[in-house]
């Protein structure tokens, strides 16, 4: 009896740990407040930028962020995409022709819907074409 009881225990703390371990469905509160700071654009690291592209999730989901230009807009996260139609833009031409590319990249994804995905300190913007990976910067209010 105390052998039946010992397993049964053990199957359950084994069941609960696999349920707190399976977060793959990402939420609004798990990214609001939060800064990140792009690290890799398709596998290969950002380099030789004077100013780091970022991006920013605020209150209901406003995003905002900056490769060469400044944007900010409303997202929606759905099934694990994150869309954000219609989104303001500064128009600025930059002297660094990879952040321009990251300017259209940025918005082409977040208008046809980025699949996002977290891991400890990294978020993940990827669609078909792109995939950019963000370091957490910092939390903000």
């Amino acid at each position: 009896m105390k052998k039946l009881a010992s397993i049964a225990l053990a199957a359950m703390v084994l069941a609960g740990c696999a349920q707190s371990n399976d977060k793959s469905t990402v939420t609004a509160q798990d990214l609001q407040h939060h800064r990140y700071v792009l690290q890799t654009v398709d596998g290969k690291p950002l380099t030789g930028v004077q100013r780091m592209p970022e991006l920013s999730f605020g209150e209901k989901m406003h995003i905002s962020g900056a490769m060469c230009n400044r944007f900010m807009g409303q997202a929606t996260l759905e099934d694990n995409t994150l869309k954000a139609k219609g989104l303001g833009m500064t128009m600025m031409m930059c002297a660094e022709p990879q952040l321009n590319e990251l300017d259209h990249m940025i918005n082409d994804m977040l208008t046809s819907g980025a699949k996002v995905a977290l891991a400890p300190q990294q978020l993940t913007l990827k669609t078909s074409q792109h995939t950019l990976v963000y370091k957490l910067a910092d939390l903000v209010n």
